[in-house]
Parts: structure tokens; C-alpha cells; sequence
């Protein structure tokens, strides 16, 4: 009976990994697009500086 059940738990843990792994994403990430650019601009005599 013992073997019987581990056998069952391992059969559903393994079965609930897979479904996780084959389902649809489940992400709520908002879809927002491209981001501009905020930083500062490259200057390459600085990189020479160093």
C-alpha cells in the first residue's frame, strides 16, 4: 500500500512539472513597447582618457 502511493505522489509531482513546463505563460508583464533612450551619449575621446 505504502509503495503504491509514493508511486502515485511521484506519478502526480512529475505530471504537475510537466504541465507547468507545457502550459501557456501565465506573465501579467503590460506590454509598453520601446523604451527611449535616456541615458548620455557616447563619446569616444573620454574612452581614450583612461
Amino acid at each position: 500500500m505504502a509503495i503504491s502511493q509514493m508511486l502515485a505522489s511521484i506519478a502526480q509531482y512529475v505530471s504537475e512539472a510537466v504541465m507547468r513546463i507545457f502550459s501557456p505563460t501565465d506573465d501579467a508583464y503590460p506590454v509598453i513597447g520601446v523604451q527611449p533612450f535616456t541615458g548620455e551619449i557616447y563619446k569616444q575621446r573620454t574612452a581614450d582618457s583612461w
